[in-house]
């Protein structure tokens, strides 16, 4: 999304009629360890997780790895992006762990992690920029604009850490692709997935990176 409803008082009590919980519950949870465990399970962003809180939390962590675990079909773009850069410039090693679904701005929070693991039967979803927009023609085009500029700027950021071309990550996204555990390792936006061993029969996972490796190649 591009920006959030202007009546977030009636979303909040339509969310609660329909749904009977509390729409303010947070979407994001921190446990503290000598290795802490960070949660995005839910929106990010708006009524359900407030980026600055988690940019906070994250700030003040002092340890030398953070487990990022997500579980989440996205939300408001700016930010998923301030929490991604939290994460990116945080001197700790990030390991994210895609727990059931990293989809929209979930997908390329995913990506600050320097290790990114995948559930066997999770999945990722990327895709452009969407909004709602009122107005006259000019100001719907240009929110058209704004939405290719925003998914321009993540599709460049998809192709700095998962490899290869930004127009070709553009392209992903604008067809909206929907991937397997499997197919997220081979395009370099997971390096594992989970449970998966480069022992014994199983050898799944190196035969992935090994695949993923030769694309890059090929890519240049």
């Amino acid at each position: 999304m591009i920006q959030p409803p202007s009546n977030l008082t009636e979303l909040r009590a339509a969310w609660r009629a329909v749904n009977d919980v509390d729409p303010d519950a947070s979407s994001f949870r921190m446990e503290a360890a000598a290795e802490p465990r960070v949660y995005v399970h839910g929106m990010i962003g708006g009524y359900r997780l407030n980026a600055g809180t988690f940019v906070q939390a994250v700030h003040a962590l002092t340890a030398d790895i953070i487990h990022l675990h997500i579980n989440s079909v996205g939300g408001f773009v700016w930010d998923a992006v301030s929490m991604y850069e939290a994460l990116l410039e945080h001197p700790a090693k990030v390991v994210t762990h895609v727990d059931g679904i990293a989809a929209s701005a979930a997908s390329f929070l995913a990506l600050a992690g320097d290790e990114r693991r995948i559930g066997r039967a999770a999945r990722m979803m990327i895709h452009d920029a969407q909004g709602i927009t009122m107005g006259s023609p000019a100001q719907m085009r240009a929110a058209a604009e704004l939405g290719d500029s925003i998914s321009d700027d993540i599709a460049g950021l998809y192709a700095a850490r998962a490899g290869g071309k930004p127009a070709r990550c553009r392209a992903a996204m604008t067809r909206t692709t929907w991937y397997s555990s499997a197919q997220a390792v081979t395009a370099g936006l997971m390096h594992s997935v989970t449970g998966d061993s480069d022992e014994g029969p199983d050898n799944r996972t190196r035969t992935i990176q090994a695949r993923h490796r030769a694309l890059t190649t090929q890519r240049g």
